[in-house]
């Protein structure tokens, strides 16, 4: 499993202090990515997170400062020790003056796969989190533990994270996690969502790479424009634009962090004809420039192309 990270200490001019807007901030972020998870270590002095989703569950947990948050209806405050978790296809927003937080994101199939090695319900379609933000010492003594081998390059550093975030995932199933039935739920490669959604998520997933219409992606789910866009907002949170740049965002994350391929082509490949306006989203959503995260996550041995 390949695994990325660089911490960067370079000014990004999209965060500024929230008590001074003329006077630019120090970001610094650690981003390392396995086939199965993803962390990101990431402090901020000001800092905004437009509404987004990921095809992951995600345990975000604040080391300092504290971190204002929208997840679907919710607005949530996580202070310092406390735990923000979100599910997967779960819309969120965030926003700080001060925060430091590791962020831990695991891929649904890992996530049924411990539940079946645990004997629960692998086969439920719903797998959700009990609570949004919760004060769990052992997920931030986990936390702390992370960051610290994360920032280190040492030997055995894989294998290391890797046994934490197992760790961390068994605790979540004992004290998180909740598995749920529904006849309305069906699986798709984002996650459990609505059966009358579904074929439309799922060739958004294929064609994300193209200008895409709504009137296209209704008819993938055989409603009518008006009747799609109004069930879409009111099961998933998000307009269908919105979710859609969700999935094209989170493809750059994984071209930027894996490849070499210049800004410009990516952001074609992601679905966007301008990179001005590439740059404008990811930054939105992330905190960063397509530019600063790239610095943050470059490969240890070597790139792809």
């Amino acid at each position: 499993m390949p695994v990325l990270e660089r911490l960067t200490g370079k000014t990004d001019t999209s965060l500024r202090s929230g008590t001074d807007p003329g006077h630019e901030e120090t970001t610094r972020q650690i981003f390392i990515a396995t086939s199965d998870f993803s962390i990101r270590h990431f402090v901020a002095a000001g800092c905004e997170f437009e509404p987004h989703s990921h095809s992951a569950f995600t345990i975000t947990t604040i080391l300092t400062g504290e971190l204002n948050a929208t997840v679907g209806a919710s607005d949530l405050t996580a202070l310092s020790g406390q735990t923000l978790l979100t599910g997967v296809g779960e819309t969120h927003s965030a926003r700080s003056r001060t925060v430091e937080f590791l962020s831990v994101s695991i891929c649904p199939a890992l996530v049924y796969e411990a539940l079946s090695k645990a004997g629960l319900a692998s086969n439920g379609p719903a797998v959700v989190f009990t609570d949004k933000v919760v004060l769990d010492e052992s997920l931030f003594a986990l936390a702390l533990s992370i960051r610290a081998e994360a920032s280190q390059s040492r030997p055995g550093r894989t294998q290391m994270l890797e046994a934490l975030v197992g760790q961390m995932l068994v605790h979540l199933l004992r004290s998180q996690f909740a598995v749920r039935k529904s006849p309305s739920i069906e699986m798709s490669r984002a996650g459990p969502v609505d059966r009358r959604l579904r074929r439309a998520i799922e060739f958004m997933h294929d064609n994300y790479s193209r200008e895409l219409g709504l009137e296209e992606i209704a008819a993938a789910a055989y409603l009518s424009e008006y009747h799609f866009a109004r069930l879409f907002k009111q099961v998933t949170g998000m307009t269908p634009g919105a979710f859609l740049a969700s999935i094209r965002l989170e493809r750059a994350r994984t071209l930027l962090a894996q490849t070499r391929k210049p800004i410009s082509e990516i952001a074609a490949m992601v679905g966007y004809q301008s990179q001005s306006h590439f740059t404008k989203v990811f930054r939105s959503v992330t905190g960063l420039t397509p530019r600063a995260f790239r610095e943050s996550c470059q490969p240890e041995s070597g790139t792809h192309d």
